[in-house]
């Protein structure tokens, strides 16, 4: 297995290998993937990401999940194991919170120890870092303390911590733009109101948004917005709604709207957060809506025993009533 980094200043590894760092492709990778490499990357480690989900990926990770385990944390530990013994260690993170009503679901506080706990004969090592701005601890803070971990100075992870920042924000800049001019397309254009880490999902997400497209529907995401105004718009929607990735969700809701045909909803089962927001965005959105100019919304529930058949129905119904509502 490859060591660490010349670069490094402790640790008790080989100078002069490369440190391997493991990330699954679920959860927050979508959100995150460009911070995490560009990060990593600076340091001088080698980044190793699990392959794109599969039904293999999610049966081994039911198998290691109790039952209360949403779909999503299912498909995280299947990519978990995709990665035991391939890297020197698995990034996990711990998020708690970004301030107050700026919170996490509390899977993201617990993940980093359910893993440890999965694994803990498997002699894979994990890292993590640890986000808490309520306790003083911000994205930051947490990302030196974490590559002083595996021994690197923090003047190289401090500059290293800058160029993924950056990176991160040029990529997202350009992921809106992109999707701002799709907004001028003609005919259909139908909001997927989900997770990233759900929507852009080989196996569970992408089916559904593949469907779409092929349909000739223009697939906008609600989330894709600039997230300051995202959270500013979603208290427009909910002031009390403590999630924030809901609270982004709802903010690109609120925000579009007006500017697409209809909204599909996608969570997965048991989500609690999206089983508490979901109805009331449906009921929120509906009271926004003047006289006849009501959005058509889909909640389209998707668990481990769905199957395209029932979905691509459901996909289909939808369309010709948005067609009809159209007039095309």
């Amino acid at each position: 297995m490859a060591k660490k980094n010349e670069n490094s200043t402790s640790g008790g590894t080989v100078p002069g290998q490369v440190l391997t760092i493991g990330l699954p492709r679920a959860l927050l990778y979508d959100r995150y993937q460009v911070l995490w490499k560009t990060f990593f990357g600076q340091l001088g480690a080698e980044v190793r990401v699990s392959p794109p989900t599969t039904l293999e990926t999610l049966n081994i990770g039911s198998a290691r999940a109790i039952d209360e385990m949403c779909l999503s944390v299912k498909l995280y530990l299947g990519h978990v194991e995709a990665l035991i013994g391939k890297c020197d260690y698995i990034l996990v993170p711990r998020i708690s919170n970004f301030g107050i009503r700026r919170y996490m679901c509390t899977t993201f506080e617990g993940m980093y120890d359910i893993c440890r706990n999965l694994f803990r004969k498997s002699g894979q090592k994990f890292l993590s870092y640890n986000i808490d701005v309520t306790h003083g601890l911000d994205e930051e803070t947490a990302f030196i303390a974490m590559a002083g971990e595996i021994g690197f100075s923090r003047k190289n992870a401090v500059k290293a911590y800058k160029a993924a920042k950056k990176a991160e924000s040029d990529d997202w800049k350009r992921r809106v733009k992109q999707q701002e001019a799709l907004y001028k397309n003609d005919g259909l254009k139908v909001m997927i109101a989900s997770h990233s880490y759900v929507e852009k999902d080989a196996y569970i997400g992408r089916p559904v948004t593949e469907f779409l497209k092929n349909a000739g529907v223009t697939v906008l995401y609600a989330d894709v917005m600039d997230r300051k105004d995202a959270l500013k718009q979603g208290a427009k929607l909910s002031p009390t709604m403590r999630w924030e990735l809901n609270r982004e969700i709802a903010g690109g809701i609120y925000e579009n709207r007006k500017r697409v045909d209809g909204i599909i909803l996608l969570p997965v089962f048991p989500c609690g957060p999206d089983a508490m927001t979901n109805d009331m965005i449906i009921r929120r959105v509906a009271q926004l809506s003047g006289a006849g100019e009501n959005t058509p919304i889909l909640n389209l529930m998707l668990d481990a025993q769905s199957g395209m058949a029932g979905i691509e129905t459901r996909l289909e119904s939808f369309i010709d009533i948005l067609t009809f509502k159209k007039g095309i």
